[in-house]
């Protein structure tokens, strides 16, 4: 077991090898669209994941970039073992970054969300309340008055207690 931190550093060394290979090594087009995000080492050093994004919105382009990837998979691990100071090459999976879509999916949801907060404000803007200032008021006011009422009852019963207990 290597040291996590050892393996973080592994990880970013990785991630820079691979997306300089990928702009000079490589000579195909779709290899252009793709940009690794981040890579993972396991602990072991054995193997890494290296995640990628394609700047291309439609089905087409994502599948060539991961055709571009599998194809040159071994080129970029020659390059990853020329280049490390390491006694094992580590494996590499590609897999696609869900990152950017989540986010877009996410802001989207945002922006609904304020507007629909902005309709609420111009609606509350203008309104006004259904009843008077206190619609409740004249139930307090009538609880007040009963409760008056039976405090002072209250009072004369136990002023009548304590003066039979004094006798």
């Amino acid at each position: 077991m290597a040291d996590p931190a050892r393996a973080a550093r592994l990880a970013q060394r990785i991630k820079v090898i691979v997306a300089e290979a990928l702009r000079r090594r490589v000579k195909d087009e779709r290899a252009e669209l793709i940009t690794v995000t981040d890579a993972r080492v396991t602990n072991d050093l054995q193997h890494s994941t290296v995640y990628y994004t394609v700047m291309a919105p439609d089905e087409e382009s994502r599948a060539g970039a991961e055709a571009v990837l599998a194809a040159n998979q071994g080129t970029l691990r020659h390059e990853l073992g020329r280049q490390l100071n390491i006694r094992l090459t580590p494996t590499l999976e590609f897999v696609a970054d869900e990152i950017p879509e989540s986010a877009a999916h996410m802001e989207d949801l945002l922006r609904k969300a304020r507007e629909q907060d902005e309709q609420v404000a111009a609606l509350r803007k203008d309104a006004q309340p259904a009843s008077e200032e206190k619609p409740y008021r004249w139930q307090v006011e009538e609880e007040s008055d009963s409760s008056d009422e039976d405090s002072s009852d209250e009072a004369s019963d136990d002023a009548g207690r304590s003066s039979a207990a004094d006798r």
